[in-house]
């Protein structure tokens, strides 16, 4: 986070924040992207194509290009098996659903929808696709999930899972975006299409129970023994999001003490008190978005909560409040490896490279491998597929990890399963996760860290984005000796976009923004203020002494 902090921050949201929901679903049908601008493409980030009907960065017109796209795809790959498809509680979900079904359905592709048109979290997509899958060689499953994650109530976001079950690689969502593009430019006339009541109706449209399939199997990964045996009292807050409709059956499922704190469901959001920025944000790890949650800190043992699609968490306790994710994934990585006996002895833990440093401590004395990637849960799929990482986390709150057994649960970031282990947590060790956290930092140091953003014009971030090594010439870094400047991830020497630098006590690195006019510089101190201090200014100098170079 940086930039002036919104008065409104932390406050209940004002009537003038509300999007005008109806203003909004008109926009989506009648306002067509042109694809000469480049805002208004189809452009696939790191979770899938996003914007908003407002600005034609989201409209019926992308919908309908991606999905015949992926018809195409699956065609040409083989993959004839079901597509589930899952929507959370955005505005702009329920009819982006029914655009893609008007397309499936067209398509003949046999398509899972959610019985009685029921909310769906990320992970249970995920899990779908990947029971499905399982033991299987040919007629794969796939999935769609209709969610721009936490971002305000006007967004709109479509993202694909491959039979993996995880998010979309680069070679794949590249090509699709690139023939989404080309429909849109033809006027959608290779499009495939069906009426909507038509399409639902279709021989081809199917229902499943994704809540009894997600909630029936999860207790092969959380211990709810060990929860439910020690009385621990939990609370947990969907923010509203997809998952608002499973807490209530995982409570009575497995005979734990949890209550749900609010189950409303408003398109408006309402609901939530402002992010840092005057924005209304469905974000778990954010103080001012969760300040409802915080405030009943003491009413509860563990709370915690989950933005909108449910793949990310916020983990709330007594003695800490609002855990940093750095924070929580810490703790969690710990108790995991030393808690899941049944999984093998080289399952390493996966982190993004500007996630905390505490989690390589916390590997090392562990004696597991760390497999550090850049920024991008996908690339922790297929590790967490084969088993051959026990756990993969980012920065950003999201993070998956093996069943109690070793096998692949999801591949894709999986908020419930990560808030309810900080109940498994304090259930089995007598101790919430910030406690754990403290003790953490008593043995292997106190991690200080924080983000800015710099301005940069699109060649500056070019240039950001190809720095070498070679380019970064000092030899220290806040009186520290440079360990290592990295350009490529260690564990699979895929591109990061940016820099790394480290030392002994402390790292930068800095990576341009794919949105903004911006970079960002993400910075650790193992020291104290002053040295963060002085790493973000010797971060920032070096990094616009290399982009300002002949």
């Amino acid at each position: 986070m940086s930039g002036r902090l919104s008065p409104l921050a932390g406050k209940p949201a004002p009537d003038t924040l509300l999007v005008d929901v109806e203003r909004l679903r008109d926009a989506y049908v009648d306002l067509r992207p042109d694809p000469s601008v480049p805002s208004q493409r189809v452009a696939f980030g790191t979770s899938g194509h996003r914007g908003t009907s407002f600005d034609r960065s989201f409209n019926e017109w992308h919908v309908l290009a991606i999905t015949q796209a992926i018809c195409e795809y699956r065609k040409e790959k083989g993959i004839d098996g079901p597509l589930y498809i899952g929507i959370d509680t955005h505005a702009l979900s329920q009819p982006a659903f029914e655009s893609a079904l008007e397309v499936l359905a067209a398509n003949g592709v046999q398509t899972m929808i959610a019985k009685g048109g029921e909310y769906t979290p990320t992970p249970a997509i995920s899990h779908a696709i990947l029971t499905y899958n399982r033991g299987r060689t040919h007629g794969f499953a796939d999935g769609i999930v209709v969610t721009p994650s936490h971002n305000p109530p006007d967004g709109g976001g479509f993202k694909y899972n491959p039979p993996n079950g995880g998010p979309a690689d680069t070679d794949v969502t590249g090509w699709m975006q690139k023939r989404a593009n080309a429909l849109i430019e033809g006027g959608l006339r290779e499009v495939r299409r069906r009426p909507f009541a038509q399409a639902r109706h279709a021989s081809t449209t199917h229902e499943h129970d994704f809540i009894a399939a997600y909630v029936g199997d999860l207790g092969n990964v959380i211990d709810f023994d060990a929860i439910r045996g020690s009385g621990v009292h939990l609370g947990v807050d969907p923010l509203g999001g997809s998952g608002v409709h499973y807490w209530g059956p995982i409570a009575e499922r497995y005979g734990i003490d949890l209550t749900v704190v609010s189950d409303t469901v408003d398109l408006t959001f309402r609901f939530m008190s402002v992010d840092w920025d005057g924005k209304i944000r469905m974000d778990p790890s954010s103080s001012y978005a969760m300040q409802r949650l915080i405030d009943l800190k003491d009413s509860y043992d563990v709370a915690f909560a989950c933005d909108t699609d449910h793949d990310r968490h916020g983990i709330v306790t007594r003695s800490s409040g609002l855990l940093l994710p750095n924070h929580y994934l810490s703790v969690l990585i710990d108790y995991l490896f030393r808690h899941r006996p049944e999984w093998r002895g080289d399952v390493a833990v996966g982190k993004t490279l500007v996630s905390t440093a505490l989690i390589d401590r916390v590997a090392k004395r562990l004696g597991r491998r760390l497999h550090e990637v850049p920024v991008g849960f996908k690339w922790f799929v297929d590790g967490l597929f084969d088993g051959s990482l026990g756990f993969g986390g980012e920065e950003s709150a999201g993070a998956s990890f093996l069943r109690r057994d070793g096998s692949v649960w999801s591949t894709d970031k999986d908020g419930i399963a990560a808030a309810l282990m900080s109940a498994e947590i304090a259930a089995r060790t007598d101790r919430d996760p910030g406690e754990l956290y403290r003790q953490l930092t008593t043995e292997l140091g106190s991690p200080l860290s924080q983000r800015v953003d710099a301005p940069a014009n699109v060649e500056q971030k070019a240039r950001l984005s190809k720095l070498s090594p070679e380019q970064v010439k000092s030899t220290s870094l806040a009186g520290e000796k440079i360990e290592h400047v990295l350009d490529r991830a260690p564990a699979n020497g895929a591109s990061i976009g940016g820099i790394k630098v480290t030392s002994a006590n402390g790292w930068f690195a800095a990576r341009p923004s794919g949105t903004e006019d911006i970079y960002k510089i993400y910075a650790e101190s193992f020291k104290d203020e002053a040295h963060l201090g002085q790493l973000l200014q010797e971060a920032q100098a070096m990094v616009d002494g290399a982009l300002n170079a002949a």
